[in-house]
């Protein structure tokens, strides 16, 4: 019997974006449920900002490890990035 009720298994995706050593971010880890789960948690731990979107975590999840991401991502993620950027300003502005 097939529980139609049971959730998907969560989706995670990291990105690292330094411009100094890459022209757009890259993709340092990946995976689905538990690996998923400790991404996460470890973005928790480290004051990483979280943005849920399983659309663009599909779309990033086909990159190679290490790879940049492709130039077709690059409008959504730079949206994404102005999202941490906003975060990270917050924060500082809260801790001064």
């Amino acid at each position: 019997m097939i529980d139609f009720k049971k959730k998907p298994d969560r989706s995670a995706v990291s990105l690292r974006y330094d411009n100094r050593v890459n022209k757009s971010p890259v993709v340092t880890a990946k995976g689905k449920g538990l690996i998923a789960d400790k991404i996460i948690a470890l973005a928790k731990e480290n004051n990483v900002p979280i943005k849920e979107d399983p659309d663009l975590v599909h779309l990033l999840s086909k990159v190679d490890l290490n790879r940049e991401i492709p130039a077709s991502l690059y409008q959504v993620v730079a949206e994404l990035l102005s999202f941490v950027y906003r975060l990270n300003s917050e924060y500082s502005s809260k801790n001064k």
